[in-house]
């Protein structure tokens, strides 16, 4: 039974790794964009036009909410 919780959060650790590294790489696109121009944010199956300063924002606070979530992970392990 503890190999399956543990094979859980690996699993979990592996998938939220990922969503660092999407996060940071969108962070960086952003970045190279006016923060006056206008871009594209997917919220559930919908996108909607906003401002790259906006959604660079919503990508940081979802970067460290995926960074705080990994560290739970790796400190319970």
């Amino acid at each position: 039974m503890a190999s399956n919780s543990s094979h859980s959060s690996s699993a979990r650790e592996l998938e939220l790794q990922k969503e660092v590294k999407r996060h940071v790489v969108a962070l960086d696109e952003l970045s190279c964009l006016s923060s006056s121009r206008s871009v594209y944010q997917k919220k559930g199956n919908l996108f909607f036009l906003s401002t790259a300063k906006k959604v660079k924002i919503d990508a940081e606070k979802q970067l460290d909410h995926a960074k705080s979530e990994l560290a739970k992970i790796r400190s319970q392990v």
